[in-house]
Order: C-alpha cells, then structure tokens, then sequence
C-alpha cells in the first residue's frame, strides 16, 4: 500500500546566512574602526577582507544558491567580491597593476554599490527587521563614505567609521541570532520575523 501521508524532506544543507553576516559584520565592524581614526589601514584588514569577507561570503552566496535563495547569493557573493575588490583597489597599485583610484573614480565605486544595497533594502522588508537595519545601515554607510571622499572632509570619515561599527554590529548579531535561534529551536535573540499579509 503507497503511504498518503506528506513526507517532509528537509535539503540536508545547512543555513549559510550566519556564516555570510558574520563574515560581512566582522570585517566591516574592523574596516571602520580604521574608518573611524582608530589605527592606520594595514594587512590585519586586507587579510580579512580577501579571507573572511571575501572568500567566505562567496562560499554562502554559492551555498545559498543550492538552497534556491536567490536574494542570500546575490547579496552574499556580491558583497564577497566587493571586499575583494576593495582589496584589489588598495593593493594593485602598490603592485604595479595600474594608478591608484581618484576620490572621484572612489565616489563612483562607492555610490553604485550604495545604490545597489538600497535596491537590495527593499527585499529586506518581506525578510525580517534585523536584517532591514543591517541593510539600511549599510546604505547610509556608502553615503557617507562618498560624501567623505567627495568633500576630503576627516570628520565626515569619523562619522562613517563609526556608523559601519554600528552596521558591522548588526549584521554580527543577526548571524549570530540565527545559529542558537536555530541550535535552541527557540527565539534567544529576537531578529523581528516580518509577517506575511
């Protein structure tokens, strides 16, 4: 007799979202400490953005593309390759590999990726208020940071640091929610789930 009764089969891949926020907070949280005036710009943060945030949010984007999650492997390796592209601005020239980027050539990098995070906002707000801050913090961030390079204002690049600490933070602690949300089987830390209507 063929059994009637739904079978729920689970697709035995684990959730890379805390692995590609942790990633994407921790290293931002460690470039605007540098942003902010705390100490110089040095290979503590290029190692991180090549290994941590580059490499390892590709590896969830790519991971978020077998869970069929079209919005984590856009967002995910996205951001993965736009710490590794960070990375490439600051060292090719120091390599050789061509002149450095103008502040201008810098406030077009940085507006086209402010763009594109605040296009990537509005998927947020079917997701959840956690993850809406982190992406309206991370615009407000790329603004600033133009408006820092467009004016050669220091002040303006303090208050940006410290503004991506605060973003960094959140999407820290929006990874980490959801590992022990997931490990206790119950809300530890609230991540405001958005209800569909």
């Amino acid at each position: 007799m063929i059994p009637t009764t739904p079978v729920i089969v689970k697709d035995g891949i684990a959730n890379p979202a805390p692995l590609g926020l942790c990633a994407f907070g921790m290293t931002t949280v460690l470039l605007n400490i540098h942003n902010a005036g705390f100490f110089e710009m040095n290979t503590m943060i290029l190692g991180m953005g090549v290994f941590y945030g580059g490499l390892a949010q590709v590896i969830a984007g790519v991971i978020e593309a077998k869970k069929n999650n079209t919005f984590g492997l856009t967002a995910f390796t996205s951001y993965g390759f736009f710490w590794l592209s960070l990375v490439g601005l600051i060292v090719m020239p120091k390599l050789g590999w061509g002149a450095a980027a103008s502040e201008g050539a810098m406030c077009a990098y940085l507006s086209v990726w402010g763009v594109f995070t605040f296009c990537l906002f509005f998927g947020t707000l079917k997701l959840n208020r956690a993850l809406q801050f982190v992406f309206a913090s991370l615009t407000i961030l790329f603004f600033l940071l133009v408006a820092g390079d467009a004016t050669g204002n220091t002040s303006i690049k303090h208050l940006a640091g410290y503004e991506g600490i605060i973003c960094g933070l959140s999407a820290i602690y929006t990874g980490i929610a959801n590992v022990l949300n997931e490990v206790y089987g119950r809300v530890v830390l609230p991540i405001g789930t958005v209800t569909s209507k």
